[in-house]
């Protein structure tokens, strides 16, 4: 019996000797190579937070002593500590999730993977836990040195240092790189701890001294450190970093050494207060292929060959959407020197690495910091430049607030290129990107592309860096491109038409990348004897006038969306087709206003009726009358056009 097969819960460790411990963690680092192997997931970080981790749950008491994980990919070593070690369908419907999951454990806190947020939490969950007379018990946040570039994690440290009388244990997961290297100014002082010859050879010497000189001259070792704030500290000059805060600091400590960690831990409990405990980590411990992945230690990985690290299955023969982005942008670059490009700590996973290669001059990275950002992008577009912000679209959320006040207040130039958009499949509720086109289209003066594939991606992306008087959205899905889908012509606004047919019944508006199921229900439809015309806007929002002219004379419109559909584009076409006059009846389709579990996009589509089948089932009863909402009649008049609403006529 392996000694990870007898972890049925943290307090089994407790047993556990110094070398079984070691044992176990040897063990873990090759049940994750194997199993993330078969399913894909976050490897990289993982494999490096297994000493800490184990580290953690030998000291604490989880779930009494609550864990807050910033971020969550850093928990899989948590969960099969936790009684968690089926991962046979990882990030699949009906197995374990990727990030920490109320659902599956009392031992998970907080289940968003947005970084930077775990301070926060921390701080509000030791507050009531003092306020309520629970003082016994600890709150640990482990954070990563990435999550340090975010504005909340300083906000938090302001407020936590500034009452000191709660158990709280911020344990910074330091290893260099949140998706890739770590960069700013944080990152370059942190760097120089880690690599400074003073901690190296103070560590190693004093550590290896005490070890020597047994259990009496550890705690005088123990002691030393925890008294100066961290002894190896004095010499690397980390103590003026948190000068300023009054709060404890212990380290930089090696995050692999297990006995050394639970030393420390043990010392960080006993103080009462705040303290900060610095562990140096390795990601990709252990599993050479993501030691020698430059680019990310395999941060998050497909499916793979363990003994390699190779993909397996290789392309699908499609690019990537991503891909289509970063090629075009580096064309884009080419003709127009104006043109620089941001992200949030993704260079590589947003596609920005091609254009930096061929422009590094012309490339921001600010960290894990969407907001400050936009914010920053408004004023290089008031300095003459046209930023393009490559965010995931779940994190455009973080940005709202500069989206509306910095750059749309200001008629800002600045495009938004959001990636990952509407339904991401395995990374759950935090990742799915379902909410930027109800929440973006609430912003005056904006206009959100949705292309359908490649050539549209391209097209659109050149249409909007051509925009100076306010922001511009594009917005594509996570995979492969859309097989390419032909227009049979082109409106004078820039509508798409997919599909006509003689008879004017049904108006299908697919959204992007779902007009090719647009045009799979109008087949159905036709073999039903039912007339329609497929439109892909391209530019969804404002809603353009050919939009308003085709619902006018159709029975009944239809608008696919891999949105939310409460306040999506099917709620705006409604509503201009209102102010317009116009009383053809309506259907949005697009995903329900929930938190949608981990599951693949088909499944996902299928669970919210966006299927071919579904639709056109739902067209024919509206048709028929017998489905709310029922078509315009037949041999109705058509209304004449009223004039379209002034907020729609300013936009365009």
């Amino acid at each position: 019996m392996s000694l990870l097969s007898s972890i049925a819960g943290p307090r089994d460790l407790d047993a556990l000797s110094a070398d079984q411990l070691e044992e176990l963690a040897a063990e873990i680092r090759g049940f994750l190579i194997e199993n993330v192997a078969r399913t894909g997931g976050h490897l990289g970080p993982n494999l490096g937070v297994v000493e800490l981790t184990i580290a953690l749950h030998r000291v604490f008491d989880s779930p009494a002593d609550p864990f807050v994980f910033d971020t969550g990919h850093q928990s899989y070593v948590h969960k099969l500590l936790t009684g968690r070690q089926d991962f046979s369908a990882l990030r699949s419907r009906g197995g374990l999730a990727g990030y920490p999951q109320r659902s599956e454990s009392p031992h998970d806190v907080v289940e968003s993977s947005h970084a930077s947020s775990s301070l926060s939490w921390a701080d509000g969950v030791s507050r009531a836990l003092t306020r309520t007379g629970r003082k016994d018990r600890h709150v640990i946040a482990v954070v990563g040195d990435g999550a340090l570039t975010g504005g909340m994690t300083w906000e938090a440290l302001n407020n936590i240092s500034d009452d000191n009388d709660r158990n709280l244990i911020i344990v910074v997961n330091d290893n260099g790189r949140s998706y890739a290297p770590t960069i700013g100014g944080m990152a370059r002082y942190l760097n120089r701890v880690r690599t400074a010859d003073a901690y190296r050879n103070l560590h190693r010497g004093s550590d290896s001294l005490f070890r020597k000189l047994g259990p009496a001259a550890r705690a005088v070792y123990r002691g030393v450190r925890g008294g100066t704030h961290g002894f190896l500290s004095r010499f690397t000059n980390n103590a003026a970093l948190y000068s300023n805060l009054d709060i404890k600091y212990l380290g930089p400590v090696d995050g692999h050494d297990l006995p050394t960690l639970i030393e420390t831990l043990e010392l960080a409990k006993t103080y009462g207060a705040p303290v900060i405990v610095h562990a140096i980590t390795e990601k990709g411990r252990g599993y050479q292929p993501a030691l020698d992945d430059e680019a990310d230690a395999f941060h998050a990985v497909g499916k793979i060959d363990p003994a390699t690290g190779r993909t397996v299955g290789g392309p699908s023969g499609s690019p990537a959407w991503t891909d289509v982005f970063a090629d075009e942008l580096v064309a884009v670059g080419e003709r127009r020197d104006d043109v620089i490009a941001m992200t949030a700590a993704m260079l590589r996973p947003t596609g920005l690495l091609p254009f930096a290669q061929r422009f590094p001059e012309r490339v921001y990275d600010v960290g894990i910091a969407e907001q400050h950002a936009v914010a920053s992008a408004a004023g290089l577009a008031f300095g003459g430049l046209h930023p393009v912000v490559a965010i995931y679209a779940t994190f455009m959320n973080r940005a709202f607030d500069q989206v509306l006040m910095d750059v749309a207040l200001h008629r800002a130039g600045v495009t938004f290129v959001l990636d990952r958009a509407g339904v991401t499949g395995p990374d759950g509720p935090s990742h799915h990107g379902i909410w930027d086109l109800a929440m973006l289209q609430i912003v005056p003066h904006i206009r959100i592309a949705v292309p359908r594939d490649e050539p549209r991606l391209r097209e659109v992306l050149q249409e909007a860096v051509a925009v100076e008087d306010g922001p511009t959205v594009i917005r594509f899905p996570k995979g492969s491109v859309s097989p390419e889908l032909t227009a049979i012509e082109r409106l004078d606004d820039g509508v798409d038409v997919l599909s006509r047919s003689d008879a004017e019944d049904v108006l299908i508006v697919g959204i992007g990348p779902m007009a090719h199921i647009a045009v799979e229900v109008a087949e159905r439809l036709r073999a039903q004897g039912i007339g329609s015309t497929v439109v892909d806007p391209r530019w969804v929002v404002p809603v353009q006038p050919s939009i308003v002219e085709l619902a006018a004379s159709h029975r009944l419109v239809i608008t696919l969306e891999d949105g939310i559909r409460v306040g999506g584009i099917g709620t705006r076409v409604r509503q201009v087709l209102r102010e317009a006059g116009i009383d053809t009846a309506v259907d949005e389709l697009g995903l329900p206003d929930e938190f949608i579990d981990h599951a693949s996009r088909e499944q996902i589509l299928e669970d919210a009726g966006l299927t071919p089948a579904k639709i056109a089932q739902d067209v024919v009863s509206q048709v028929l009358g017998t489905r709310i909402p029922v078509a315009r009649g037949a041999t109705n008049e058509i209304p004449m056009i009223a004039s379209i609403t002034r907020s729609e006529e300013k936009q365009r």
